[in-house]
Parts: C-alpha cells; sequence; structure tokens
C-alpha cells in the first residue's frame, strides 16, 4: 500500500513540528540555567561587595574599584581571597590601602616584567 503525496507532506510536517518543538524546549532550558547562573554570580558579586566594607579601609575598596575597571578577574580572586583570610580572622581587618599595595605588589612578583628597546 503506497502512501498518498498528502499523508507524506503531513507527515513531513508533524516530523519537522515536532523537531522544531524539541529545538525550542532545548533552547528554553539553556535560557533558563543561563539565568540561574547569572543570578548566582551577581549573589557572589554582592556577597563579595558587601564583605569589602568591612574587610577594607575606603582607600582600599576605591584602589581595588579602580583595579577593577582595568583587571576584573584579577579584582575577583584578590576580593574573594580576602573575604576568604578575614573570615579566618587569618588578616588583620580593616585592611589598609597601603597594606593591599604590598597584597597586590606580591601578586605582581610572578609576573614577568617585559621592555622594548630599539636599536
Amino acid at each position: 500500500m503506497s502512501i498518498s503525496g498528502d499523508d507524506e507532506l503531513a507527515q513531513l510536517r508533524e516530523q519537522r513540528r515536532l523537531e522544531l518543538q524539541q529545538q525550542i524546549e532545548q533552547q528554553a532550558t539553556v535560557q533558563a540555567d543561563a539565568e540561574v547562573q547569572a543570578q548566582q554570580d551577581a549573589q557572589n558579586h554582592a556577597a563579595l561587595d558587601s564583605a569589602m566594607k568591612t574587610v577594607l579601609t575606603p582607600e582600599a575598596r576605591s584602589r581595588l574599584a579602580s583595579l577593577n575597571l582595568v583587571n576584573p578577574d584579577l579584582t575577583t580572586k584578590v576580593k574573594s581571597h580576602l573575604a576568604t583570610l578575614a573570615g579566618q580572622n587569618k588578616i588583620a581587618t580593616p585592611v589598609s590601602d597601603e597594606q593591599l599595595k604590598r597584597i597586590l605588589g606580591g601578586l605582581n612578583e610572578n609576573r614577568r616584567e617585559m621592555s622594548i628597546r630599539r636599536i
């Protein structure tokens, strides 16, 4: 028994409709996961910022905010490290601007300095 052209077309349309529906559901799941992750990141960032208000002096917070414009990854790493140390009472709070400079200087010792000289 052969399938008529209309029946075959209806089958293809139904198959395509199901594929599109699955794609939409997958995209919705991915988007929902991304939104949840973004919300968690925002909460973590807010928690770090509130912790820095007690851990750092205003001058040190200002320095860290300036550094955040240039190197956000380093700033996040420093903030989380300071929050951990303060939580374990391994650092005297509040951390002054000079102490923060020394901490940042210690992190920069690991970097190689390069200079270009023209001959």
